[in-house]
């Protein structure tokens, strides 16, 4: 599951930046890492690229480039931009991401989203808590040195112009997100959506608050446990970690706002309030209420209130004696409850053909092992057929049929997914096509020398025709708001996020299916083989 996160910084010195990304630093202070004789210690695997720099150093380049335009001179100016790319650790053993493939990845980003800027891109093999996750660092100028191509987010002339700042705002954000989901999708890596927020949202403050606290926590815990004496706590929680348990409890017992309301005052001493549509919550030791959004989804007004009514639904099917309503089942019709076959880490492996390999040339220590390993593998698959409740061949057959039908038609709609968001970013190019090269068109109708304008301006007027063109084809006379189009963007592809986990979970679960099929067919085969043998010795 990628993620990606930005850092702006108003250090003048552009050589700490690289300083950074090519030596060890402590996760902590964020200082460099000194050895013995105190010099800095180099980092032991990384890939580093520059952009835009001509050819010198990242550093001096930004700094001509800051003197030129005369920008980046103030102690309060942003000076860079920092992003931060990080891949889900599994992306290294179950897809085959590697460094060298992640630094092609940042740098195609980088290229596509800040190619206008200097930039540096490095790779590293491991995040902080050595979790084994490859990230890619985007570190660019705050100055921009080239025009770039308008993007659905940029509401200003000046995001585009050479000259003028990078701007990161929350619309910026939400289409770096999306654009990284879309390249995960695209290079078949883990993605979670990023657009819609996580049910526990978890800060940069507050990440490193666990972090410290729990480092802080353990070092005491220490001294507790070499004196002789159990630790009480050995688990750090944040302010915001004991709200959330603390909400979740008084969901627990609530069937209504009043409940929850009346419960979270009278036990924890909290308030929540509803404003516009949204809750905050207020604890006692503080002065400024917490809102839902830095929470979590899970505590929003949406999942709030859903809460309430499932507790009430509890609460009715309680009443009328625990059964809760079922519908009739149609005359003729026998309801069956198919298994839900989810794949795991330790399912079934295809039993290996034995006299296959013997024919290749494997010998007696190969044959000993394929033999344990076969017998392990048929365990596996007895018990794998009677967990999922499967007493005959057919009902494998049957579930492997419906199988791969859920995988297809799940990829036709991933599919169609695809075709509208390709259609939407190239409409968005159309658009942005148009307006920028419309007053040149505008212009072509008061030249006085028509012939020499059209030619000198000859490749903004033939985009300008396509772009018309464009439009003309798919019937649009009105052009529809950007904001609208990349908000619909946005949803098309929240949509195809969980389409695609739901896909590789499918495929996951009809290649499990298969082996099993194949196994069992071995198995059968055996069987049958022994009982002609034992009938022949009879």
């Amino acid at each position: 599951m990628a993620t990606i996160k930005h850092i702006s910084s108003k250090n003048a010195d552009y050589g700490a930046a690289e300083a950074y990304l090519t030596f060890e630093h402590d996760e902590f202070t964020m200082k460099p890492t000194l050895d013995e004789n105190g010099r800095l210690v180099p980092r032991q695997d990384y890939r580093l690229d520059t952009l835009n720099c001509g050819g010198e150093d990242f550093a001096l380049s930004c700094i001509r480039a800051n003197l030129r335009y005369g920008k980046n001179s103030k102690r309060e100016d942003i000076k860079s931009h920092h992003y931060i790319i990080s891949f889900d650790p599994l992306d290294a053993a179950d897809n085959g991401l590697t460094v060298d493939r992640a630094q092609a990845l940042g740098l195609a980003y980088c290229k596509e989203h800040f190619h206008g800027h200097q930039a540096l891109v490095c790779t590293h093999p491991d995040g902080h808590n050595h979790s084994g996750n490859i990230h890619v660092h985007i570190v660019i100028n705050s100055l921009r040195v080239a025009e770039v191509e308008r993007k659905p987010y940029m509401d200003r002339a000046s995001d585009t112009r050479a000259g003028d700042k990078h701007r990161c705002t929350a619309a910026a954000m939400r289409y770096f997100r999306s654009e990284v989901m879309e390249m995960c999708h695209r290079e078949g890596l883990y993605q979670i959506d990023l657009l819609n927020g996580g049910k526990n949202k978890v800060t940069e403050r507050e990440y490193w608050a666990k972090r410290k606290g729990q480092a802080k926590l353990d070092k005491e815990n220490a001294v507790l446990l070499a004196e002789g004496i159990a630790p009480r706590q050995t688990k750090f929680e944040t302010d915001k970690d004991r709200l959330r348990q603390s909400i979740r409890a008084a969901l627990s017992k609530a069937k209504s706002f009043e409940d929850f309301s009346a419960v979270l005052m009278q036990d924890y001493g909290i308030s929540v309030k509803e404003s516009r549509g949204r809750l905050s919550y207020l604890t006692p030791d503080r002065t400024k209420p917490i809102t839902a959004r830095k929470l979590g989804t899970d505590f929003d007004k949406a999942a709030v209130f859903a809460v309430f009514q499932q507790n009430a639904h509890r609460a009715a099917v309680k009443i009328q004696g625990g059964q809760e309503y079922q519908p009739p089942i149609s005359e003729g019709i026998r309801q069956q409850k198919p298994a839900k076959i989810t794949p795991h880490p330790d399912s079934p492996q295809r039993l290996v053909d034995i006299a296959a390999k013997r024919a290749e040339g494997k010998g007696i220590g190969y044959e000993r092992w394929a033999k344990t390993f076969n017998l392990k593998q048929m365990a596996k698959t007895v018990n794998f057929l009677t967990e999922h409740g499967f007493t005959s061949p057919e009902e494998v057959d049957a579930a492997l049929t419906a199988a791969i039908s859920e995988q297809r038609t799940t990829g036709e709609k991933l599919k169609e997914l695809e075709s509208k968001i390709t259609a939407n970013k190239e409409l968005l190019r159309q658009i942005s096509v148009y307006r920028k090269t419309k007053p040149v068109h505008v212009g072509l109708k008061t030249a006085k020398k028509p012939e020499q304008y059209r030619e000198y301006h000859r490749s903004d007027l033939t985009l300008y025709e396509a772009a018309v063109r464009y439009f003309r084809e798919r019937g649009l006379k009105k052009l529809p708001a950007v904001s609208k189009l990349q908000a619909e963007n946005e949803a098309l592809i929240s949509e195809k996020n969980g389409l695609y986990t739901e896909y590789r979970e499918q495929k996951a679960r009809a290649a499990e299916l298969q082996k099993v099929k194949s196994n069992l067919a071995a198995m059968l085969r055996q069987e049958r083989t022994k009982e002609v043998r034992r009938d022949w010795e009879r």
